[in-house]
């Protein structure tokens, strides 16, 4: 038996969005020709792109059809940096919390090296031990000298740890110095209610192959009038924001998948929670020291993930002993040139690297059943002796 716990990185795709992939990628046609066939083309990535809007409380045109959030993420930061300089050039700093997904940072340190110039200033804003954006810290990064700020950039939710921000603060915040707010929503979207319109966000990223659909395609939410420079340059398509051909196959199943997600999204939340808080307590039965990480009130997380740290063990090794014991999860460290590094939303979070070696995330999602957490209550304690033990041999030759 095969327990997958890794939804987080990417969910099985939904048998009805596989479906209406394939069922496009029988017909032939350019959404941007003007053929018979062309217009088919277009008339389905207009009705995945209104589908996909009502499901995140979006007008239709405010929805940029993408490869997926990386691709959004460096649009909304990239493109609004360089829109809003170029209204202002006093508008040099870019404001993102520093436990944002590499898709936002790594952007935004790109711009603050860039050699021609427009360089950034990039401040990367502090979060209390539960990894919650620290407001505070924010308010008086805006106060400070508002007509430098270009735009924000805070999260929905974790990808590690699963903390939710506090977005409406962030863009209470920030609008009352008309600055901009994008948000990377990848891991919320079907696990939480996002609602754009409602949210005041001027960008919001998403991506499919967390929702249910394929790797590849995801979109940029931003909202109507907003100026954007574009990153990509060519046949000027989606509204000349995001130039290339429109994979229609890819927009269906998006549209199908978040559908799904979100129409379902109520049942399944309270499933996974549920699911969570089981997990949570066999992992602690196996491993009574270990420790878990994110928001400590449960709402304030997302439903489907489980952060735990483990003393005295290191992360990669237990990931290994687990999956060759069934168990496919992941760890919170991240890789750099194939040496591995302590998470930096751990690190943010105040932890020591001792303390964040041991990392492991549990991630759940439509496909998780009460097996999988049976699975890993009876695997988890001798893994973790084990891997504490070779530590110990390792420390000591």
């Amino acid at each position: 038996m095969t327990a997958y716990l890794d939804h987080a990185a990417d969910t099985p795709v939904l048998p009805a969005a596989a479906e209406a992939v394939l069922a496009e990628l029988t017909r032939s046609g350019n959404a941007s020709a003007l053929h018979s066939s062309g217009r088919a083309a277009r008339r389905v990535v207009e009705e995945s792109r209104e589908e996909v809007a009502a499901a995140l409380g979006a007008r239709p045109g405010e929805v940029v059809l993408t490869g997926g959030g990386t691709e959004s993420d460096n649009l909304a930061v990239k493109g609004l940096f360089w829109a809003r300089q170029g209204e202002d050039p006093r508008r040099t700093r870019v404001l993102v919390s520093s436990v944002e997904h590499h898709g936002v940072l790594d952007p935004a340190h790109w711009l603050g090296q860039h050699p021609a110039g427009l360089r950034a200033q990039v401040e990367e804003l502090p979060v209390d031990g539960e990894g919650r954006l620290r407001v505070d810290a924010l308010r008086e990064s805006l106060e400070r000298d508002p007509a430098s700020v270009a735009l924000v950039s805070v999260m929905w939710a974790n990808n590690e740890v699963g903390t939710l921000q506090p977005l409406a603060e962030v863009v209470e915040l920030a609008a009352r110095h008309g600055v901009p707010v994008h948000s990377d929503a990848v891991q919320a979207v079907g696990q939480v209610p996002v609602d754009f319109a409602a949210s005041g966000l001027t960008a919001l990223s998403f991506t499919g192959h967390k929702l249910g659909g394929t790797t590849g395609v995801g979109g940029l939410v931003l909202r109507r009038g907003t100026s954007l420079v574009p990153v990509l340059h060519g046949g000027g398509q989606e509204g000349g924001v995001r130039s290339g051909s429109v994979d229609a196959a890819a927009a269906r199943g998006l549209a199908v998948a978040t559908t799904a997600a979100v129409s379902t999204l109520a049942e399944r939340s309270a499933g996974l929670r549920a699911l969570r808080d089981q997990l949570e307590a066999a992992v602690l039965a196996a491993v009574p020291d270990a420790v878990v990480r994110g928001a400590s009130r449960a709402e304030d997380r997302l439903p489907g993930i489980l952060h735990v740290t483990v003393p005295g063990a290191e992360g990669d090794a237990l990931l290994y002993l687990l999956d060759a014991r069934g168990v496919e999860c992941s760890t919170g460290s991240a890789c750099t040139a194939g040496v591995p590094q302590p998470s930096h939303v751990l690190r943010a979070m105040g932890l020591s690297d001792a303390d964040a070696a041991g990392a492991l995330r549990f991630s759940l999602g439509r496909t998780s059943t009460a097996a999988d957490v049976a699975l890993v209550a009876e695997v988890l304690g001798p893994v973790v002796e084990r891997a504490r033990t070779a530590g110990l041999a390792l420390a000591g030759s």
